[in-house]
């Protein structure tokens, strides 16, 4: 069945792009890598690279033509990504794209406490408007992350109280992106939570990385004036520090908790949780 399919994959030079790609490469699947820079594409048999960018119609329309099955990660965090996407959707549905398999984010909605998922409500919205077919894989935050989050003193910094989140790691959303491709009918129209097996509280995750690397690590429970006064420094559009600080409390909301099977029943597979996550990457391995 794969084999009659022509797959496009965006984000191919990155992590869950490149995951996915190399994966339907190892099933034996067509393929065209969308991407940036094709000189970072990776060299996969049976795929073809095309440079493209999501604002550019032309180039994106050129590169979809024929593609039956569309995995678009979303752009990078701007604050224009939402006239990229619509842009490039256009040009998906304009070329004949069958279905587009979208990755968005948890509890994504207009009013989203965590900034950005608004912008993937908006995304999901028009790309049901546009006459594909479409399945969207709503991620929770990223496993792979979570140690970036410690300063150098050892500390998690945010306002989240005790608020919970289902982390999942990137190579469990890419399998799961994967296995809906390659089969994408039964997920037409769907909507999926794509959770770790568990919510941990900030807390909780800094006791593991403890655990795990054998380190102190805590964490701060941050008032929202505090994390904003201790990001300023970074000089960030507004945007960009409302998104930061907006992660926590999203997680200080509850809205980030639930745990959701959809990897399993999609894959047969179950998500792996952050204690295994952290021993199978040894520090700098991620």
């Amino acid at each position: 069945m794969t084999s009659e399919l022509l797959f496009a994959t965006t984000g191919a030079t990155g992590v869950v792009g490149g995951l996915v790609a190399r994966d339907l490469a190892d099933r034996g699947c067509t393929q065209r890598l969308l991407v940036r820079t094709p000189a970072k594409a990776p060299q996969l048999p049976d795929s073809t690279v095309h440079q493209f960018s999501y604002s550019d119609r032309a180039a994106a329309s050129a590169a979809l033509d024929g593609v039956d099955v569309l995995f678009m990660v979303s752009a990078s965090e701007s604050a224009k990504r939402v006239d990229e996407h619509r842009s490039f959707i256009d040009a998906a549905a304009a070329a004949g794209v069958g279905h587009v398999v979208y990755t968005s984010f948890a509890a994504a909605a207009p009013d989203a406490t965590f900034t950005l998922a608004r912008d993937h409500y908006a995304t999901e919205e028009y790309i049901k408007a546009s006459g594909m077919k479409w399945t969207f894989l709503r991620d929770g935050l990223y496993l792979d992350f979570m140690e970036a989050l410690v300063g150098e003193d050892g500390v998690i910094r945010g306002p989240a109280g005790n608020g919970r989140a289902s982390f999942v790691a990137r190579a469990d959303v890419a399998r799961t992106a994967t296995a809906v491709l390659v089969d994408p009918a039964p997920h037409a129209a769907r909507t999926y939570d794509i959770t770790g097996p568990e919510a941990l509280t900030l807390a909780e995750v800094a006791a593991t990385i403890s655990r795990i690397r054998g380190q102190n690590v805590t964490f701060h429970d941050e008032t929202v004036e505090e994390a904003y006064r201790s990001r300023a420094r970074y000089g960030a559009p507004d945007w960009q520090v409302d998104a930061w600080v907006s992660t926590y409390t999203a997680i200080a909301s509850g809205v980030m908790a639930p745990v959701s099977d959809s990897i399993e029943q999609i894959t047969g597979l179950a998500p792996m949780n952050l204690e295994t996550y952290l021993s199978a990457h040894p520090t700098g391995e991620h």
